[in-house]
């Protein structure tokens, strides 16, 4: 069976700005319809900025979050235009 939603992404950054780690993100690509999905480290430069798509979130929720890929990618899904 082969699925015809398309494919989404999303970065965002694990370390601060002041760090010499900035540049080292994590990166989300998944499928809206078969829910398979793959995390990996990417380099994004220091001058690109990143929408946070968790930012409206309590520091506590977006720690959960971040602590469950296959939560995160559920709330990316349904929270990302």
């Amino acid at each position: 069976m082969v699925c015809h939603e398309p494919v989404r992404s999303y970065e965002y950054r694990c370390h601060p700005p002041g760090s010499s780690g900035f540049e080292r993100c994590i990166g989300f690509v998944w499928c809206s319809g078969c829910r398979i999905y793959w995390a990996t480290m990417v380099h994004v430069p220091r001058r690109r900025v990143l929408v946070d798509a968790l930012a409206s979130l309590r520091a506590d929720d977006r720690a959960q979050l971040l602590r469950r890929e296959s939560a995160l990618i559920d709330y990316l899904d349904g929270h990302m235009p």
